[in-house]
């Protein structure tokens, strides 16, 4: 019987939640094994307890968790992107207006309004392709802040060691009473 010290965490719906295995408050968070040999509940504050637990860091998570960031940060420059040419559009007209007549102005406005709102609705169209194409790419890696793999600390992963082991000894004593022939036999002769 071999219990391997890799404890994954998993979460189960409200309705779901038992006591935790040290505190017995009500949680939604459960350490398992990979095999499911074995589970507890246990609070999200002892997960960060490093005299319980401490996580195992999966480098796959951590590069995972650094392409999230670089894509954040590059949206954020399309996005910064997309203002300043606005701001030119907007800084552009300020002048052309300043230096038009009225009478012309009134004209090319009907048309250049036209013309400015189609450029700026193609502008605003290019930033949000390039954020859909960036979140896409983005879309299959979410990451929680909080590890999902732990091993607990030789006292606790020995409790639970024990536990186990206690509740097979159980199981073969209950058997044991079950069959007839572990008990002994009535003598039959006289003395």
């Amino acid at each position: 019987m071999s219990l391997p010290n890799i404890w994954h965490l998993r979460k189960v719906a409200d309705s779901s939640s038992k006591a935790c295995y040290i505190c017995y408050k009500p949680t939604t968070s459960v350490l398992i094994t990979p095999d499911h040999k074995d589970f507890f509940y246990v609070c999200l504050g002892h997960l960060k307890d490093r005299g319980f637990c401490s996580p195992i860091i999966d480098e796959a998570e951590v590069a995972a968790k650094k392409k999230k960031e670089e894509m954040e940060r590059e949206i954020e420059l399309v996005k910064k992107e997309y203002q300043e040419k606005v701001k030119k559009k907007k800084s552009k007209e300020k002048d052309k207006d300043k230096d038009k007549d009225k009478d012309k102005e009134k004209e090319k406005e009907k048309d250049g309004k036209d013309d400015d709102d189609a450029e700026d609705k193609k502008a605003e169209k290019e930033m949000d392709d390039k954020i859909k194409s960036i979140n896409d790419a983005d879309a299959g890696t979410k990451t929680d802040e909080t590890p999902r793999i732990y091993a607990l600390h030789k006292n606790f992963y020995q409790m639970r060691l024990d536990r186990i082991r206690n509740a097979e000894i159980a199981r073969r004593n209950k058997e044991r009473l079950k069959n007839p022939t572990a008990f002994p036999a009535v003598p039959k002769n006289d003395p």
